[in-house]
């Protein structure tokens, strides 16, 4: 993606924090009639190769996954985002030159697609995903706490996969081309703007 030097995020430990954080991602793969994507919760696991890997799962009525089966793709994960609003920069008020525009927090992983036919390693890929979502639930949910051969059928209504990211890069656009005014007034209207604190927040961590 073109991202401008001042918005980059080369930090891999931070990139992986906004994937974790954000795992919701648009996968997009090339088709048979062109672009294709599904909206997937996907996470990234370290091997002990040190080599990282999207893992996740498609449903298996879903022809995406026998397309895409060893070819690119790309996840795009999507942080904190929110509009900007002219009337909060200062600028405005001295010299009008200003234009609104639209702050936010994005990922991407690319790499090659590997679908798991392997039942034993596509049920611990599943796992491993519902392990990382309910593990801040006051009372985490596990594939043994539902019945054994109903596990197994939804097992087979899926098909987990594997993406070995060959490239990996963020973008935290948040105002950082402004002045030390402009940012000061983004950030208090996203005070002031319903919906705005995840993105503030972003402000005042990257900015």
């Amino acid at each position: 993606m073109y991202t401008p030097a001042a918005f980059a995020i080369t930090d891999r430990a931070i990139l992986h924090d906004i994937i974790a954080a954000h795992p919701l991602a648009l996968l997009a793969t090339n088709g048979p009639d062109g672009p294709v994507a599904t909206q997937l919760p996907l996470m990234i696991e370290t091997g002990e190769d040190g080599i990282d890997r999207i893992i996740g799962h498609f449903a298996r009525g879903n022809p995406q996954w026998r397309d895409a089966q060893g070819q690119p793709a790309l996840a795009v994960f999507r942080g904190p985002q929110g509009y900007v609003a002219p009337e909060w920069y200062a600028t405005k008020r001295e010299t009008g030159q200003v234009v609104p525009t639209w702050n936010y927090v994005t990922v991407q992983a690319r790499g090659r697609l590997d679908p798991i036919h392997e039942p034993e390693d596509a049920r611990a890929i599943i796992e491993r995903l519902t392990d990382a979502m309910e593990a801040t639930r006051p009372v985490p949910w596990s594939t043994a706490d539902a019945p054994g051969r109903f596990i197994e059928a939804m097992m087979r209504g899926v098909v987990a996969f594997r993406m070995e990211i060959g490239a990996l890069s963020g973008q935290a656009k948040l105002s950082q081309n402004k002045g030390a005014a402009d940012r000061a007034g983004v950030r208090k209207g996203l005070d002031a703007e319903p919906g705005g604190l995840a993105l503030l927040d972003a402000m005042n961590r990257w900015a």
